[in-house]
């Protein structure tokens, strides 16, 4: 945030002005609140957020062993959603390719978007 104070301050005070608000309206814990945090800037890749939540989180009476537990859950559940991702990805890669409408099998309905735009016309009538 270092940038933005320095060349969009405007922007930066209203990010403080949210963080006044979000403390004022915590619902949780703080603990649970550093925790949260602390998970989320692992998963954003966020150096001094880890450290200030994993600071935070130790203040609010976290033991060492909790945020740990916290970095290998945030580990663990990051990898199991990369990995159906990537599966994904690779799946439609290696399964799916672009078609010409020649290709593709005779088409009963048509939908329009609605745009009032007069879409290319179609190969029969429907």
């Amino acid at each position: 945030m270092r940038m933005l104070a320095e060349f969009f301050p405007e922007f930066a005070e209203k990010l403080d002005k949210i963080d006044e608000i979000y403390a004022s309206k915590h619902t949780i814990d703080e603990k649970t609140y550093q925790f949260i945090c602390f998970a989320l800037s692992i998963k954003g890749r966020s150096k001094p957020c880890v450290l200030k939540h994993f600071k935070g989180a130790l203040k609010a009476g976290a033991t060492v062993d909790e945020p740990t537990y916290i970095l290998a859950l945030t580990m663990r559940e990051a990898s199991g959603a990369d990995d159906c991702w990537t599966h994904n990805v690779i799946d439609m890669e290696t399964t799916q390719h672009p078609k010409l409408l020649e290709e593709l099998p005779a088409i009963d309905v048509v939908v329009t978007m609605g745009c009032n735009v007069e879409c290319p016309p179609e190969r029969q009538p429907y």
